[in-house]
């Protein structure tokens, strides 16, 4: 079996996916799309806070981290 043999089928598989995934989304319908249920993150604020608050934390813990703060004074 060659390779174009092998890659045909997976291939015609993703663009058969890709094709059908695509649908037209109604003006009526895209309030529904807009709820912060549907949002990757629903709560940005709260992640971006204790992502900066673990990065401190982790920056404290080690002498070779790349975080922090302090005047790099010996």
């Amino acid at each position: 079996m060659n390779l174009l043999q092998k890659i045909t089928p997976t291939l015609a598989l993703v663009l058969t996916m890709m094709v059908t995934a695509c649908a037209p989304v109604q003006p009526w319908e895209r309030s529904n799309l807009a709820k912060p249920q549907m949002a990757l993150d629903p709560y940005p604020l709260q992640s971006a806070l204790r992502a900066h608050n673990y990065g401190s934390r982790e920056a404290a813990a080690g002498s070779n981290a790349a975080q922090g703060g302090g005047c790099g004074c010996y």
